[in-house]
């Protein structure tokens, strides 16, 4: 489940009682502006689409209403991971929470339909398939069915980055159940996938509400791929016994680094869609039971990891789209703590994806899809967008709000947690005159060759596809000999991201120049290149910065022994509960508790994140706890 709310909107009296219940249950004394909002259209009955980054809290928006108004609330989740973390959160926090799936024995089943009937449930997760099974909805309505939230809803969108063909069904909602209220839920959506859930879900006029796109608390940095396995092992240096995914775009690659990375001692797993579902079944229990914490895979894995402690997220690769990069990135910090991002990607990358996108467009439009064309255009348009913020050196953090649709206010200095705002990249001081030099290069080929070649011309490579040209004798032949290979490379490829060179459609990628390239090239255009450096230590550590957030509430530095201690008892609790130990308390709370030291149940319960039901529960044990690292 979502991390609970920050300081923020303090409900006024329309909405003290769900204020109550907020307490009471989760633990949180405030809302945030749009979770009030949020709340208020649910108890009001209305339609309404929340956007909200994921560890926004947008699971809260719907579970607290659903504790105050009459009947059911369904909940429609698409995985069967997902549902199970929600329930057994609502459950530890005493709320009568349930799922039906496919998953469950027949028993269970019978289990839930016993309590639907009894009127004993609050809340009731099902995927969308069974949801518009024949019959389910009546049967829903005569249990008292009083509201649906469709959670992932930009499923259901066909230009969203993970469109479901099952969850279109759910347009037929309105139909079915023309009174009901409908509230849709999503982290990432552009405008256009805004309005298409909207449409497809029939919403009437709905409250609709966009929350900032922007996760202060990540820091992103995005690096040209060379020794991956080197350069992933420098990330893992930064998150000792922390946990963090690694993503790779095939699962060969997946195989391949997660052997090399065992190899060089990391406790590492592999995860994709090739193994046995038995060792997926293993290794996905194991990094939420915290008995694992590094997982290498390809995006098969993380849709239903819940685990909010993730410190850190690699991408090996270019991802498809700034939506997948921001999905898969928002896995990470999702306890509001300190967290890092980094993307390590090549000029293969872009070809890959574009010769992949085109191919299944091909298939496509031989299968009879009448909008292959316009899918095709809007892939290739999103994959333009993440090479660009791959290539390029805007803040890291402004690019993705504006991706969006969202401006951030601007900041003295930047945002102090990018790779571009922390001075890691620097501006080449003659990077016209570089610029320059490539484009000529380009034009002197006779605008027929790929990166590569460019590439060899200017560093004055010694081939024989060079001497069978006669590329050797051009002017631009070793204008760049003093730079290495994966230099000049990076270079293109910005060029390429800035618009100014273009990559031809087709089996081969031919560099051509655009307008503005033959701008730049004539010295009437400027531009900007720019070149890594190695980034200072600073002693930057993950693990000191998630312990110093902790006085981000005016509390002291919390006792690191006494938070190990606690961790460890949280782990043991889950253990015997059979449920993730991020179920029992995230590290937040842990860290408040380590830092506040609670003596008393009431100094216990009043720490951000234990309600009433967890106060009584498990505050005897970490009361001791607390008690006993105090006399040690």
């Amino acid at each position: 489940m979502s991390p609970g709310p920050e300081p923020g909107a303090v409900l006024g009296d329309p909405l003290a009682p769900l204020l109550e219940v907020v307490r009471r249950t989760f633990g949180f004394e405030e809302l945030r502006p749009l979770q009030d909002r949020a709340m208020r259209a649910a108890l009001e009955g209305r339609d309404a689409l929340l956007v909200m980054p994921t560890g926004g809290g947008k699971s809260l928006c719907y579970q607290a209403p659903a504790l105050l108004r009459p009947g059911l609330t369904v909940v429609v989740s698409p995985l069967i991971s997902l549902m199970q973390d929600q329930v057994d959160a609502l459950r530890e926090d005493g709320v009568p929470a349930e799922m039906l799936t496919s998953a469950q024995e027949s028993s269970e089943r019978r289990e839930v339909e016993r309590d639907l009937e009894r009127g004993a449930l609050k809340l009731l997760y099902v995927s969308p398939e069974r949801l518009m099974t024949s019959g389910f909805l009546e049967r829903l309505e005569g249990f008292g069915l009083s509201g649906v939230a469709i959670d992932e809803a930009h499923c259901i969108s066909h230009w969203g980055h993970d469109f479901r063909p099952e969850y279109r069904e759910l347009g037929e909602l309105r139909r079915r159940l023309p009174g009901m209220p409908i509230q849709a839920y999503t982290a990432t959506a552009t405008q256009r996938v805004r309005e298409d859930i909207a449409a497809q879900l029939s919403l009437r006029e709905p409250e609709m509400m966009v929350g900032s796109f922007d996760r202060p608390n990540l820091t992103y940095r995005v690096l040209p791929r060379r020794d991956l396995a080197s350069q992933v092992e420098g990330v893992l240096s930064r998150h000792a016994q922390e946990a963090g995914i690694v993503y790779c775009l095939r699962r060969s690659d997946v195989e391949e680094l997660s052997a090399e990375l065992r190899a060089r001692g990391v406790r590492c797993e592999p995860y994709h869609a090739g193994l046995e579902p038995s060792q997926r079944k293993r290794t996905q229990r194991a990094f939420q039971a915290e008995d694992l914490d590094v997982v290498v895979a390809t995006v098969a894995f993380g849709m239903g990891i819940d685990r909010p402690d993730v410190r850190f997220v690699v991408h090996g690769s270019l991802p498809k789209g700034v939506e997948q990069y921001s999905q898969e990135t928002g896995r990470a910090g999702r306890d509001g703590l300190p967290a890092e991002c980094v993307l390590f990607y090549g000029g293969a990358d872009f070809h890959g994806w574009r010769n992949l996108i085109e191919h299944s467009a091909r298939e496509a439009q031989a299968g009879g899809v009448q909008d292959a064309g316009a899918d095709l255009q809007d892939a290739l348009e999103r994959l333009s967008h993440v090479w660009n913020l791959a290539t390029g050196a805007l803040c890291r953090h402004r690019a993705l709000c504006e991706y969006f649709g969202e401006t951030l206010p601007g900041r003295e200095g930047g945002c102090g947690a990018c790779d571009v705002c922390l001075g890691e990249i620097q501006r080449v001081a003659d990077g016209e005159v570089v610029a320059q030099k490539v484009l000529s290069c380009v034009v002197k080929t006779g605008q027929r060759f790929g990166a590569a070649h460019v590439t060899d011309v200017l560093r004055g490579a010694r081939t024989e596809k060079m001497r069978q040209t006669g590329h050797d004798a051009l002017s631009t032949y070793g204008l760049l000999k003093e730079h290495g290979a994966r230099e000049v490379r990076a270079w293109i490829e910005q060029l390429v991201g800035q618009g100014h060179l273009r990559v031809a459609d087709g089996e081969y990628p031919i560099l051509f120049l655009s307008k503005s390239g033959v701008e730049v090239m004539r010295g009437e255009r400027s531009v900007a290149l720019f070149a890594p450096v190695v980034p200072k230590s600073k002693g930057e550590k993950t693990r000191s910065a998630v312990r110093a957030s902790a006085t981000e509430e005016g509390l002291p530095p919390p006792d690191q022994a006494l938070f190990d201690r606690l961790r460890e008892l949280r782990r043991e609790i889950a253990r015997d509960r059979g449920v993730p130990p991020y179920i029992v308390f995230n590290d937040r709370t842990l860290l408040s508790m380590a830092a506040r030291r609670p003596r008393t149940p009431e100094e216990f319960r009043a720490t951000k994140g234990v309600g009433d039901k967890k106060a009584a529960d498990l505050g005897p044990a970490f009361l001791a706890a607390i008690r006993e690292h105090g006399m040690a």
